[in-house]
């Protein structure tokens, strides 16, 4: 087996030298590249992992304007401050668990408090690194990103959305935390499709439950509506990928229409999307709809294997959250 043959959750996607190979919906650089050749302010920074993320695609393009910060990732972020002070845009790109958890200070002083328009590209989150750990796992960023004033964050589910992302948002003011895959995420939108940042996605209707999902767990939640369908259990699914700012509408029209919501996704179940509804819920004054929480534990750290061992372990997959949706309707 070549590294291009393997895939995150199959059983030898724990080799980190595999990672460009992998990194097919990784459009980041080729977008970046593009816009690039029209706004002189984008200016690309990552930490000696440009072809595992594939900004390299933008170097190859623009090579005065990338910057290669080497495995110095607060200098890195800290530096970004700097350039979008005096006008750029920098886009800042490395491991989820560097980006969002080991420089949690410079991104909070440098880039939230005075509101610098630096955009994250906080890749591999969750625990898409596997082997490699509590140290490369993120499954608390989203937590630390939600209590920074000025922070708005977005996980795309894939190459599609993640292009439009990016796209939408150049000239938004203030940090922008993209929380991205392992590279290999499946395709859930086509070219064309509607996806607007801010703006909760329904990409399926039903009447018997509500599954809000983002990033890798909406492929998995369109996997489980279907295994669920044949069984006759018909559930809405929806893209809910922007966290902040939360699309209050959208959110109190689809919690207006089920009695059960699950909110699924590859983070700690404390902290995270499923948090962040539940204070919405709590603040509108939504009564009469039971919250479930799909993710990794929130008393305990994601254990150490493959990522294909562990998204079977923690029942990120279609099957695994269509098992979680049937046993908690059962209890109703």
């Amino acid at each position: 087996m070549t590294t291009t043959d393997i895939k995150f959750r199959e059983k030898e996607s724990w080799h980190l030298g595999s990672l460009s190979a992998q990194a097919r919906s990784f459009v980041a650089g080729r977008v970046l590249a593009e816009l690039g050749d029209t706004d002189e302010r984008i200016v690309v920074l990552n930490a000696d992992l440009g072809r595992a993320n594939r900004t390299i695609e933008f170097a190859e393009r623009h090579p005065e304007r990338y910057f290669n910060m080497g495995i110095a990732e607060h200098n890195m972020v800290s530096a970004s401050a700097g350039l979008a002070a005096t006008g750029f845009i920098p886009y800042v790109g490395t491991f989820a668990s560097f980006l969002g958890i080991l420089c949690c200070e410079q991104i909070r002083t440098d880039l939230a408090y005075p509101n610098m328009p630096v955009r994250l590209l906080s890749h591999h989150a969750g625990i898409s690194l596997g082997y490699y750990g509590t140290s490369h796992h993120a499954t608390e960023d989203i937590g630390i990103m939600r209590s920074m004033a000025n922070m708005k964050i977005v996980c795309p589910a894939d190459s599609y959305s993640l292009d439009q992302a990016i796209r939408q948002t150049v000239d938004l003011e203030g940090p922008i935390y993209f929380r991205i895959g392992g590279g290999d995420d499946a395709d859930v939108y086509k070219e064309g499709d509607e996806w607007e940042f801010g703006k909760i996605r329904v990409l399926r209707e039903g009447g018997d439950a509500l599954i809000l999902a983002n990033g890798i767990m909406v492929s998995a939640a369109l996997d489980a509506a279907k295994s669920l369908a044949s069984e006759g259990i018909d559930v809405t699914v929806a893209d809910l990928h922007t966290v902040l700012p939360l699309d209050n509408y959208g959110l109190t029209k689809l919690l207006g229409k089920s009695q059960t919501v699950f909110v699924a996704e590859e983070h700690n179940t404390r902290g995270g999307v499923a948090s962040a509804v539940a204070d919405f819920m709590a603040d509108s004054g939504i009564t009469g709809v039971r919250l479930v929480r799909v993710g990794f534990p929130s008393e305990e750290y994601a254990i150490i294997a493959a990522p294909y061992h562990l998204y079977q372990h923690y029942g990120l997959t279609g099957a695994g959250l269509a098992k979680r949706v049937r046993d908690e309707l059962r209890k109703r």
